[in-house]
């Protein structure tokens, strides 16, 4: 039996008078790679927000491996292993490649004020490892080459991938990829395509909002369509996306 990763359970969120996560109940599982798709202003992102941390539900259950995060900030949601990206990248634009990513493992003794005064051997070396960790994942991307580069100087695919590249610093259970693929072509996504099905293989629980049905086809397990708060239905990509009555709620009649 495949192991839940992930849980929400009627989790819900008001702002106001508008409802943008209504009564959700979802499963994210080992090695699945879920799609969430939908219109703009359906909740996908909301969705996100609310498994980060983000924001706090109004009502219901979000469970990392069975233990509850709804209380939790959003560090500590991080530390117990909820990586993401975003839309917008976010990263650094003053400091370097390298340095973007090593702002994104989830523990790091050298946060502590006192162990970085009195134990500064195991700080040094817990950065050493953190480096070689941050270089390797850039060796998967090819990018090694631009450790010490700007983020200002590269491409907009590869600030792309360096979003990516900073979230798996953590090596937690569950990704939430927030559009990843946004603006991404040629052998970036080529490149991103192939660390999200080896990030899966190795077991991790993924879940993709995107808008490029050809990436959601090639590589979801299971997708889920979302709108106005609501998760209107679920199953197989192929099925969904073949749906007449979604296609005219996505792309209008």
């Amino acid at each position: 039996m495949t192991k839940t990763v992930l849980s929400l359970k009627n989790v819900c969120k008001r702002f106001g008078g508008v409802v943008v996560a209504d009564h959700i109940d979802l499963d994210l599982h080992a090695g699945e790679i879920m799609g969430l798709i939908g219109p703009n202003g359906a909740g996908k992102t909301t969705l996100f927000n609310l498994i980060s941390g983000v924001l706090k539900p109004d009502e219901g259950e979000i469970a990392l491996q069975g233990r509850v995060l709804q209380s939790l900030p959003m560090y500590q949601r991080s530390r117990l292993g909820v990586a993401r990206t975003w839309q917008h990248m976010r990263l650094f634009g003053s400091m370097s490649v390298l340095e973007n990513m090593l702002v994104g493992p989830s523990h790091y003794p050298g946060e502590s004020l006192l162990r970085l005064i009195f134990a500064g051997a195991s700080v040094r070396e817990a950065e050493r490892q953190a480096r070689e960790h941050a270089m390797s994942i850039l060796r998967r991307m090819n990018m090694e080459q631009l450790a010490n580069t700007s983020v200002n100087d590269i491409t907009f695919g590869q600030q792309k991938l360096i979003g990516m590249a900073r979230a798996l610093m953590s090596n937690g259970p569950c990704l939430l990829l927030d559009e990843p693929m946004g603006g991404v072509e040629g052998s970036a996504y080529e490149t991103m395509r192939a660390i999200v099905r080896e990030e899966s293989q190795a077991g991790r629980a993924i879940c993709v909002v995107e808008h490029n049905v050809s990436f959601i086809r090639d590589l979801c397990t299971s997708a889920v369509f979302m709108v106005q708060g609501c998760i209107l239905e679920r199953g197989d990509v192929s099925t969904l996306l073949e749906s007449k009555a979604l296609a005219e709620l996505y792309f209008g009649k």
